[in-house]
């Protein structure tokens, strides 16, 4: 059985890894705090995946001091261990249809901080690394208020806990649940994938569609502030090169699902 690593033990993400990914690996769950108790036998792990990170990462610009996986990374001295990196959609350019090799084009400290510690790891592991460019994740949480990353479900529930929503007939983006994310990271770890992947649904997804589907069990009496129609920040990554190595579902009707049992978690 393979045995991982898995950091993070705070967050929202990692909890959903440990218990989706224990089932099928031997899984060693910690803190990014309690990284430096197991130094000494970090090389047995066969894949490491941190899904920690340090706010001052999310808000200014790059120093190692705030890159959990770069001080990871200085930790592992075996060539047998795949590392996981986490990284983010951001470090493209907004478009349809991006693929691995679309231009790249960071905007924010986080975008542009995600791809410096891509460009690290490569040097670091080479073809002993795994970077995952993840879509928006939908998955539910105890207390939004824990964590340092806002999603698009934490600002939807909180406007429409205010009885708003906003709305843009035109406006799409690519969402992914978090139940599906689990289910991807699962195979490529079996399928011992290394290089870059776009981590997605691979399609449109319009956000009034998501929004009804978000929307389904809340009782409260809403205002709909139809937003103004523009081109700016819709996009959707290309998943080809990953669904080609993994070979399971992905489509819209499973993420409508999701969508509508988080509806039941959010509102009951």
């Amino acid at each position: 059985m393979k045995k991982v690593l898995l950091i993070g033990k705070r967050g929202f993400l990692g909890n959903y890894l440990n218990k989706y990914l224990k089932e099928q690996f031997k899984i060693k769950f910690i803190s990014f705090k309690e990284i430096g108790k197991i130094k000494k036998t970090i090389i047995k792990y066969d894949f490491i995946i941190n899904t920690s990170i340090n706010k001052n990462y999310i808000n200014k610009r790059y120093l190692k001091k705030y890159d959990n996986d770069f001080k990871i990374s200085k930790m592992i001295n075996s060539k047998e261990t795949t590392y996981i990196f986490l990284s983010s959609r951001k470090v493209y350019k907004e478009k349809a249809n991006i693929k691995e090799d679309s231009k790249l084009f960071p905007k924010t400290h986080y975008s542009r901080n995600k791809l410096i510690t891509e460009k690290y790891l490569k040097r670091e592991f080479g073809k002993k690394l795994l970077i995952l460019r993840i879509s928006n994740i939908i998955g539910y949480k105890k207390n939004s208020k824990k964590h340092l990353h806002k999603t698009f479900i934490d600002y939807f529930y909180e406007n429409a806990k205010k009885g708003i929503i906003f709305d843009n007939q035109k406006r799409f983006k690519d969402f992914i649940s978090v139940k599906k994310f689990c289910q991807l990271l699962e195979m490529a770890i079996k399928r011992n994938l290394y290089g870059i992947y776009n981590l997605s649904i691979g399609r449109k997804v319009y956000l009034n569609n998501l929004i009804r589907w978000l929307n389904r069990y809340n009782k409260k009496k809403i205002k709909v502030i139809r937003l103004r129609e523009y081109k700016e920040g819709n996009f959707y990554l290309n998943n080809d090169k990953l669904m080609k190595r993994i070979r399971i579902k992905n489509t819209l009707e499973e993420l409508k699902a999701e969508c509508i049992n988080l509806s039941k978690k959010l509102f009951n």
